[in-house]
């Protein structure tokens, strides 16, 4: 086995910018999460509860639509730098 050692890099945390920028998604970053656990709780669902986890899923994709528009329109005007 062979042992590779790593210098640490200098300079590569995030600036306070961009944890900001982090800060203000949070919310799409958790309704993707949700979106994300409905999806899977879809492809598991028994023929009893298949019709609640695509209302779920429904739920969960109109959440993350209603937020990205939120944030598109707050976000107008403002340079987003990656």
């Amino acid at each position: 086995m062979t042992i590779i050692h790593l210098s640490p890099v200098v300079g590569d945390e995030p600036t306070a910018a961009e944890l900001a920028a982090i800060d203000r998604e949070m919310p799409l970053i958790q309704a993707d999460m949700e979106l994300q656990a409905a999806e899977t709780a879809l492809d598991s669902a028994g023929p009893e509860s298949l019709e609640l986890a695509r209302r779920r899923v429904r739920r969960a994709e109109q959440r993350v639509q209603k937020i990205s528009r939120e944030l598109a329109n707050r976000n107008q005007g403002t340079e987003v730098v990656a």
